[in-house]
C-alpha cells in the first residue's frame, strides 16, 4: 500500500464516521470537542503530508546527484529519511492520540474498526520515510533498465 493510500485510508476511517461528518451541536460539549479535535487533526495531518512531499523532493534531487553511485544515493537518501523520522514518529503518536479522543463518541462497531486498523496505520505512517526511499530507488533501477526486446 503506497504512502498516500496509507494516508488516505487514516483519513477516511477518522473523518468518514457519521459522528465526524456532521456539525457538533452546541449543547454536546463532547461533540464539540470530537469537532475541535478532527479540527486540529486535519491540520496536523496536512503539514505531515507536506513535510513528505518536501523529504521525497529531496530524496530525488540526492538520487539524480548521486547518478549511478548506489552507495552514495543510499547513504544521502537514509541520511534524509533519518532527518524526517522524528515527523513520521510524531505523526504517528497524533493519531494514535486523535483516535483515542475520538473513541469515546463513535458507536461500538466503529471503535473496533478503529482498534483493528490503527495500529496498522499508525506502522505505515512510522514506515514512511523508508516506503518512500524504496519507492523511489525502485523507479529509478526501472528506469535504468534496459528495455526488453520486441
Amino acid at each position: 500500500m503506497s504512502l498516500r493510500t496509507a494516508l488516505a485510508a487514516a483519513a477516511v476511517l477518522a473523518l468518514a464516521t457519521p459522528v465526524f461528518g456532521q456539525e457538533a451541536p452546541a449543547a454536546d460539549p463532547a461533540a464539540a470537542a470530537a469537532a475541535q479535535a478532527e479540527a486540529a487533526f486535519e491540520a496536523k495531518a496536512l503539514a505531515f503530508q507536506q513535510a513528505l512531499d518536501t523529504m521525497r523532493g529531496e530524496m530525488q534531487a540526492a538520487l539524480t546527484a548521486a547518478g549511478s553511485d548506489q552507495v552514495k544515493a543510499n547513504a544521502d537518501m537514509d541520511a534524509i529519511a533519518a532527518r524526517y523520522q522524528p515527523q513520521a514518529d510524531g505523526f504517528a503518536a497524533e493519531l494514535d492520540a486523535f483516535i483515542t479522543s475520538q473513541l469515546p463518541v463513535m458507536p461500538p462497531q466503529e471503535q473496533a474498526q478503529m482498534a483493528q486498523m490503527g495500529p496498522m496505520i499508525r506502522s505505515q505512517i512510522v514506515g514512511a520515510p523508508a516506503t518512500i526511499k524504496a519507492g523511489l530507488l525502485q523507479a529509478a533501477a526501472a528506469a535504468a533498465a534496459p528495455a526488453a526486446p520486441r
